[in-house]
């Protein structure tokens, strides 16, 4: 196997482990497989697609105030041991390790053209702590405030396709912080059946060096960044007919941005980060910007009676303010597609897939560009309860009552 197949084959296991910013301990027991792949149908694009293990066990060792949050990918760790009433009776603390490979790479992206000799990989590791306060203990729907943070080192190497005369960034050690208020919440699933969320967030990145790289360092890395954003989403699931719909409003800011730390836009991949910025037949982050803001929707029916294969249809229109030298013309962008999702008759596993087409992408100079996305879920406790408890009510753990419990606790 070449060193590019290699390379290859890490990131499409690596490329994201998405469930490692929950803004909150988790309260319900989950065991999942996640996997995520995005294929242009026409140019060549990054490499879009994750595929990871994740664990969050209430209870751990038997102790009714941990909660161990673990995401594994083959070369890369992100974990949570999550100590709830550490601080208080109604606050919580968190303390994670991260680190492996391919995790803190970039890839470059211009007018639609994906510039591999300007694109390098990364690799880092990161120790965090995190307060977790509930404004308002008993109600449904709990208010948290979130504050996290970490020490993140970063380590930035050649792929084959980098220039020779491409200078990367140096290696350095940065420190990162985010505060948070966030009420409601999304589980860390494919498609959740119910869930609301608004939040509103600060990050701020603060590294040890600054400087130029790239060609004749014609690019800059600045000494600290800063972003905000909110989002506010809401997703339902009809009761008798058993239609699912979700929107999603998303918009962000930021000063003293650069490549490494602006958005990014583009593809379709609900868990390669907590807040996804998706845009159906757009390469994955194809859009890089300084401000934004992203509106999208879908909505889906069952197609028979037991309602195990589904229909749906998404769109997706962002107007983007560009970080300079990686904009072009027109900031408006939008994306439509639709796919067919089944789920098995446990609810152990479930897999979707889409089309998706990007009607302002720009491709050999002309708009409009196509894609295929794949996402498959694989429900490991469900599944586990299925073959060695056959006369468990699968459907009662599953339901709309549960999943409020759990999420709105």
């Amino acid at each position: 196997m070449t060193l590019r197949m290699r390379t290859i084959l890490l990131c499409w296991l690596t490329l994201s482990i998405a469930p490692g910013a929950f803004a909150q301990i988790d309260p319900a027991k989950r065991e999942l497989i996640q996997l995520g792949y995005n294929q242009p149908l026409q140019g060549r694009g990054p490499l879009a697609a994750y595929g990871f293990y994740y664990l969050n066990q209430p209870n751990y060792f038997q102790r009714t105030n941990l909660t161990l949050r673990l995401a594994v990918a083959p070369v890369y760790l992100d974990s949570e041991l999550g100590l709830a009433r550490a601080l208080g009776p109604n606050t919580d603390l968190g303390l994670g390790l991260a680190g492996g490979g391919f995790a803190d790479g970039y890839s470059e992206v211009r007018r639609g053209k994906y510039e591999k000799d300007e694109s390098f990989l990364g690799h880092g590791g990161e120790i965090s702590a995190s307060i977790y306060h509930l404004f308002n203990p008993g109600q449904h729907i709990p208010l948290y405030a979130v504050l996290r943070g970490a020490a993140h080192y970063s380590a930035y190497a050649d792929d084959s396709d980098t220039a020779a005369n491409f200078v990367l960034p140096g290696d350095q050690t940065s420190f990162r912080v985010r505060a948070g208020l966030r009420w409601g919440g999304r589980e860390p699933l494919m498609r959740p059946d119910l869930a609301m969320e608004m939040s509103l967030w600060y990050e701020g990145e603060f590294r040890g060096q600054s400087g130029r790289y790239g060609f004749s360092g014609d690019r800059k890395l600045e000494r600290n960044a800063n972003l905000f954003w909110g989002r506010a989403l809401l997703a339902y699931t009809l009761p008798e007919w058993k239609h699912n719909f979700g929107v999603n409003l998303t918009a962000g800011t930021g000063w003293e941005l650069d490549r490494l730390s602006a958005y990014r836009l583009g593809g379709n991949l609900p868990l390669y980060s907590e807040f996804p910025l998706s845009l159906p037949g757009y390469y994955f982050q194809e859009l890089t910007a300084r401000s934004f803001l992203l509106l999208g929707g879908d909505y889906s029916l069952p197609l028979d009676s037991r309602r195990r294969w589904r229909v749906a249809g998404l769109a997706s229109a962002a107007y983007v303010d560009y970080l300079e030298n990686v904009g072009q013309d027109g900031r408006w962008n939008s994306g439509v597609g639709g796919g067919v999702i089944y789920r098995s008759p446990s609810d152990s596993w479930q897999v979707a897939v889409a089309y998706g087409y990007g009607i302002r992408a720009i491709r050999d100079g002309s708009r409009g560009a196509h894609s295929l996305s794949i996402l498959v879920q694989l429900d490991l406790d469900n599944t586990r309860r299925r073959f060695f408890d056959p006369s468990a009510n699968i459907n009662q753990s599953r339901g709309l009552q549960s999943i409020m419990r759990n999420l709105f606790r």
